[in-house]
């Protein structure tokens, strides 16, 4: 039978021991210890061994966790170098200013969130006095740091910009009422106040990760030679209930790989989320320590506040530090608010030692400790813990602050379960709020039971020394800045024309169409610099090997091996000032990417273009918030579903069939969607994007928008761009006559009935056969249309609608390119029939559609668009029945159709 308390074999056990009888003795110290001192001696002195080791640079696993105490002793806590008194009275006005507006806000029913910022409201302060840059620093080029801020404590930004003079009254009344055009966002959102917010950080989670990148994509431009932007620093502020969110801990290696020491995380670990405590009977604290060190970054936790260091001082047994490991999260809630003699009883009663050291503690000095005392609400503490952030080297920083979710707000918010969801205070709370916070407001303020907003006075010393201290680094914070850039000048037009003479005999796929136009875009001389191409993992997939070695994938480490392929053309080469940002398997994080990448013309001065090319199935789908968090943060690029389609990508099945992201993409007020059917439609859709987001924009036109384009994987030929005026504009809103029945050289006998087909994307080609079938099998003339964007419009169309009730006439463009088409009109795509459905209401033909509705499957591609009923003969039995309908064909034509099909 098994010893349970044998030693177990470890991996250890395979290397060899030079000194045996030196291994022995120190083993036979541990055991010594633990025999004499006990298992808690023992233990201390392994972790400060462990702890000593990797402070010299010993290999050895990382010490995942650390006692419950502050990184940083109180000893080595370097001083605050501005006035502390003056900090603590803005923060005071801050406190109580974010708590008027969301209470005034209240009787209107708009409610707000108060605890969040009640926790942090240090860690603001001192960021704002001594860290965080501003737009004008020169140390940081004119960039400024970047600032994810808590969503939940966006009053207390608001606050501040009241105090420093760039907010007013009025904009404080109107939090969360923005309908007259003077209102305040509830969260961060640049789309809804421009001039503040830099980033959107609500929904909960891809804050943290678009931090990430946004740290990446600095050292990506400087690295690249595009604007040295070293002395950003990216600090993102977090709540540790929104670490459950899997985004915001799904780029932590790549913080650390790739040494962004230009990143700090502030986690706010007041211990609660939205309904309760974040880890009831755990320790999240201990529990993200571990996650981040792990990952490899360097982690500060700043847990208790000065108060606290006598009882460390009395704690000669180690009792105390046991203790503290001990206690669950919701219990150290708990004794937030509970008596004195409740947590002797339970706190203190649970060892000897700490029994006979709460007996040299008086009651006031108890509830001192456990009431107030958090890291996170001490300057010196912060200060020490930001300090110590910024000047680390090699690594992110985490600063884990511990803090009391509702502080100062009074005992009827302070660890309450409920506090996120309490909106206001009573008046007498607020008096004792005001009383705490020691603040000039007079009873008579308060005006028929109203709040007051306090404010020292624009030349106060307060409101001086804010000012101050934001000129000194840099100017206002939070904000954004839009930049008066010059316009790109537009690429030569050999790259776009090169696509109208279409492909010849050569098959070709629209992504590869895609693909080479953008080979030939990088190699522009004036703009090509300025390209992003992102993509997870598979380039080769997207016939992207070929921008390997002319462009190089973006590595901040270069290339420090030998390619296996290296004696090959297209070799894989990675650079420190590549071009590609070629991410993994991670369709989150290379939309991170595009985001900083789509929004670096505001966050440091640099137009960029982006493109991101990715399986259609698995952009909109799985990464559609990041497209919301896209369009809120004025993001410009090119979006790029490629494999696109339900029924184009053979034998791949369910998984990868994407027969609804145009849907999903249309509910975006920021994306232009397009599904183009031919290589030149893709030139023609990529000059006008560039024009439109990155050129001279026309009168009243928003550059604030982002491309998403379809393009499929099958080879098909490119035909030549139709002779004609008005065809660019055509594939530009949307819709255009590729070519009539005589154009296109069917045989219909004079007189013939005529439909409309409208296709959009590959389902064109099948209207096209289907026009040759029903000429010469049904007699039947069919004109074909090629609808390269449903979705823009119907965007037209609503407007026509909007101008209507101005009292504004005007046509919608879909009816006017249809104004005169003889017959019905049949629309098929391969999407489902809600893509094409969006433009029916608008159509003053009769109109039909047919789609890929449903679950994908594996099969061929005739298979599958026979399943689904949008091959060429299922489009013909439409079409015929489309006609008999209207009496222009036999009933029993339908019939006869589908017999002869095998439908």
């Amino acid at each position: 039978m098994t010893d349970p308390n044998a030693i177990q074999p470890s991996a250890l056990d395979q290397l060899p021991d030079r000194d045996p009888e030196e291994t022995a003795e120190w083993q036979a110290s541990l055991d010594a210890v633990a025999r004499e001192a006990g298992p808690h001696r023992a233990a201390y002195l392994m972790r400060r061994t462990l702890e000593r080791a990797e402070a010299g640079g010993i290999a050895l696993p990382k010490l995942l966790e650390t006692d419950y105490v502050n990184t940083i002793p109180t000893s080595a806590e370097p001083g605050v170098p501005g006035d502390e008194e003056m900090e603590r009275r803005i923060t005071a006005w801050n406190r109580w200013n974010a708590a008027a507006m969301v209470t005034r806000g209240s009787k209107y029913g708009v409610g707000g969130h108060i605890a969040t910022f009640a926790s942090a409201a240090w860690l603001y302060e001192t960021g704002f006095n001594h860290f965080f840059k501003g737009k004008e620093s020169q140390e940081a080029a004119g960039s400024g740091d970047q600032l994810y801020i808590q969503g939940h404590a966006s009053p207390g930004i608001y606050a501040r910009a009241f105090l420093d003079g760039r907010l007013d009254e009025h904009h404080l009344d109107h939090f969360r009422q923005e309908s007259g055009g003077n209102g305040l966002p509830s969260y961060p959102h640049p789309r809804r106040l421009p001039w503040l917010w830099e980033f959107p950080t609500v929904s909960m989670g891809l804050g943290p990760l678009s931090a990430i990148y946004q740290a990446r994509f600095n050292r990506y431009l400087t690295n690249r030679g595009i604007k040295d932007v070293s002395a950003s620093h990216v600090w993102a502020f977090l709540g540790d209930g929104e670490m459950d969110e899997p985004e915001s801990t799904a780029a932590l290696a790549l913080a650390a790989r790739e040494e962004l020491d230009n990143l700090t995380f502030v986690i706010n670990c007041n211990l609660q989320r939205l309904d309760g405590p974040v880890r009831a009977n755990f320790k999240i604290v201990q529990e993200l320590e571990a996650q981040f060190r792990g990952a490899g970054w360097n982690v500060v936790k700043t847990l208790w506040g000065s108060a606290w260091d006598e009882l460390f001082q009395l704690d000669t047994t180690g009792a105390l530090v046991r203790r503290l490991r001990q206690v669950p999260d919701a219990q150290i809630q708990t004794y937030q608010t509970r008596d004195a003699a409740y947590i002797r009883q339970d706190f203190f009663g649970a060892d000897p030692a700490l029994v006979e050291m709460a007996k040299l503690l008086s009651d006031d000095k108890i509830l001192e400790v456990f009431h107030l005392s958090r890291g996170g609400h001490e300057a010196r503490k912060v200060y020490a813990a930001y300090k110590a952030a910024v000047e680390h080297k090699g690594a992110p920083t985490v600063i884990l602050a511990q803090t009391v979710k509702g502080h100062t707000l009074g005992e009827g918010f302070a660890s309450k379960n409920a506090n996120h969801q309490m909106k206001k205070l009573t008046v007498d709370e607020f008096k004792a709020m005001r009383d705490l916070l020691e603040l000039p407001i007079k009873d008579s303020d308060f005006v028929d039971g109203v709040v007051p907003y306090g404010h020292p006075g624009a030349d106060s010393p307060e409101v001086r020394y804010l000012q101050e201290r934001r000129a000194a680094l840099g100017g206002p914070a939070p904000a954004r800045r839009t930049h008066a850039l010059a316009p790109l000048p537009a690429p030569a037009e050999k790259a776009f024309a090169s696509f109208d003479k279409g492909s010849g005999s050569q098959n070709v796929a629209t992504t590869m169409a895609f693909v080479r136009l953008i080979k030939d875009l990088v190699r522009d001389k004036e703009t090509g610099k300025r390209w992003v191409p992102i993509v997870p993992d598979e380039a080769r997939t997207f016939g992207m090997e070929s921008l390997f070695p002319s462009l190089g994938i973006y590595s901040p480490k270069g290339q420090t091996y030998e390619p296996v392929d290296r004696d090959q053309l297209m070799y894989y080469k990675e650079a420190k000032n590549g071009q590609i940002l070629n991410e993994g398997i991670t369709e989150a994080g290379s939309m991170a990417d595009f985001i900083a990448a789509s929004t670096a013309y505001a966050t440091h001065g640099e137009a960029m273009i982006p493109f991101y090319i990715f399986y259609s199935m698995f952009g909109w789908q799985r990464t559609a918030d990041q497209m919301w968090q896209l369009g809120d943060q004025l993001g410009r690029g090119f979006l790029v579903g490629a494999t696109a389609g339900r029924t184009t990508l053979t034998g791949e099945g369910l998984q990868h069939a994407d027969g609804h992201s145009p849907v999903i993409a249309a509910t975006n007020p920021a994306a232009l969607t397009y599904d183009p059917a031919f290589a030149y439609e893709i030139a023609v859709i990529v000059r006008e994007g560039l024009r439109r987001m990155y050129g001279e924009a026309k009168p009243g036109e928003d550059q604030n928008v982002f491309y998403y384009l379809t393009v499929y994987n099958e080879p098909l030929p490119q035909p030549a761009k139709p002779a004609g005026l008005g065809i660019d504009e055509g594939v530009v809103k949307g819709l255009y006559r590729f070519n009539t029945a005589e154009s296109a050289g069917v045989t219909a006998p004079a007189n013939a009935p005529r439909i409309q087909l409208l296709g959009s994307g590959t389902a064109i080609h099948w209207a096209l056969e289907a026009q040759q079938l029903l000429a010469e099998e049904w007699g039947v003339a069919a004109d074909v249309w090629s609808a390269t964007s449903w979705s823009e419009l119907r965007r037209d169309a609503m407007e026509a609608d909007a101008a209507l009730l101005r009292g504004e006439e005007r046509v919608p463009y879909v009816r006017q390119a249809l104004q005169g088409a003889e017959g019905p009109v049949l629309a098929v795509s391969d999407y489902m029939r809600q893509v094409p459905d969006q433009i029916a209401q608008w159509v003053e033909q009769d109109y039909s559609s047919l789609g890929a509705d449903g679950f994908g499957l594996s099969d061929t591609r005739e298979a599958a668009r026979r399943h689904f009923g949008v091959d060429a003969r299922s489009i013909v039995v439409a079409a015929l029945a489309q006609l008999a309908k209207r009496g222009e064909v036999k009933a029993t034509a339908v019939k006869e159709a589908r017999e002869k099909y095998g439908l």
